[in-house]
């Protein structure tokens, strides 16, 4: 996808250097910047506080973080501790542990000489699979949302955090197939949801701008209101950070809110995801691990003061916090919520769509993960 007219992924290679440049995406949408993962820990924190954000880009993340540390010390000791560090930054999200685990059996057979290269060549191959992954995404989806379109004349569609480009290498998950209609001429207007407290979908508008996607911005709750207008809403389309066997989608918190909304207003409503995604160990969503995160984020507000008018990406900018609960005020702030597969209309992966209960359907040698 491009910044500023700048073909650009969320995350790549530094040149000549063992260390990879991401996308700060805790400076977004106020300033765009990068910054330089160049050891172990550095990766481990990008994951922890959020400068990555969005399942496919923390296993990417994780799977650079364990070249990174092996390129210093490539034994066994070494390797096993690298996963381990980075496996317990966030707990939900399955794309990580699933690069991880791939990393781990791909290197550990191999002599420790020749592990630091290899590292980097299967970090490079996940990172290439995702962008393959996400672009036919977007084509397995627009089949899906190309007739409701022929239909209505238009497009109108709803999402919730941000599983755009910003949460993959390239193209997205639940946006790939917003980009493949918009690119493809069909008239598409998306309803961004906030998504408090991170505000992830303040990414999602700063994302859907640079490409020139139309869309606008609404509050959490009113998302019912917007769904339960005749019209309004044509299909609700959302990412996933883990899927379980029986198709239960554990996602950004609030989205259980949203499929229950399109259940009641006989809206479609949609999960995109590639395969590692799936967790075919986990039975249902009843096993799915919900990260519960620091209270802050709800006792503290992150924005850009009214009146400093510097234009976003100059590298200046300076971001305004702001407390709105007392330090010492009782808060719960889960990350996740879980969307049971009756309430999911369609999961749309890289080899197709299918009934939430249907996964095996298209993944049948991964029924025994």
């Amino acid at each position: 996808m491009n910044v500023n007219q700048i073909p650009t992924r969320t995350l790549r290679p530094v040149p000549g250097a063992h260390a990879v440049e991401i996308i700060d995406q805790t400076a977004l949408p106020h300033d765009y910047r990068t910054l330089r993962l160049a050891t172990l820990d550095d990766a481990a924190h990008a994951i922890r506080v959020m400068l990555v954000r969005g399942a496919p880009v923390m296993g990417v993340t994780g799977a650079s973080g364990v070249a990174r540390a092996i390129s210093r010390n490539a034994d066994d000791t070494a390797l096993a501790s690298a996963v381990a560090t980075l496996a317990a930054t966030r707990p939900t999200a399955v794309n990580l542990h699933w690069a991880l685990t791939r990393m781990h059996a791909h290197l550990a057979p191999l002599r420790p000489s020749e592990r630091a290269d290899e590292a980097w060549r299967e970090a490079g191959r996940i990172a290439d699979e995702d962008v393959a992954q996400s672009q036919k995404i977007g084509e397995n989806g627009l089949a899906l949302l190309t007739p409701i379109a022929e239909r209505r004349g238009r497009l109108e569609l709803m999402t919730h955090c941000n599983a755009g480009w910003l949460a993959t290498v390239d193209h997205g998950t639940a946006l790939a197939p917003v980009y493949a209609a918009f690119d493809a001429g069909i008239d598409v207007h998306v309803w961004v949801s906030e998504t408090r407290p991170r505000n992830q979908g303040l990414l999602t508008a700063w994302e859907l701008r640079q490409h020139g996607v139309p869309h606008t911005v609404f509050a959490d709750n009113a998302a019912g209101l917007l769904l339960a207008r005749p019209g309004q809403i044509d299909a609700v389309i959302v990412g996933a950070d883990r899927i379980a066997a029986n198709g239960d989608t554990a996602n950004k918190v609030g989205t259980y809110l949203k499929a229950l909304a399109a259940r009641a207003a006989d809206v479609p409503f949609y999960v995109a995801a590639p395969r590692s995604t799936i967790d075919f160990c986990c039975a249902n969503g009843r096993d799915i691990p919900i990260e519960e995160r620091d209270g802050d984020e709800l006792r503290v507000l992150h924005g850009r003061a009214i009146g400093d008018d510097r234009e976003v990406g100059d590298g200046t900018a300076r971001p305004a916090r702001l407390r709105q609960l007392p330090a010492d005020e009782a808060v719960a702030n889960p990350a996740f919520d879980v969307t049971p597969a009756r309430f999911v209309s369609r999961i749309i992966t890289e080899r197709g769509a299918c009934a939430a209960d249907g996964l095996r359907t298209l993944y049948p040698d991964s029924c025994h993960d």
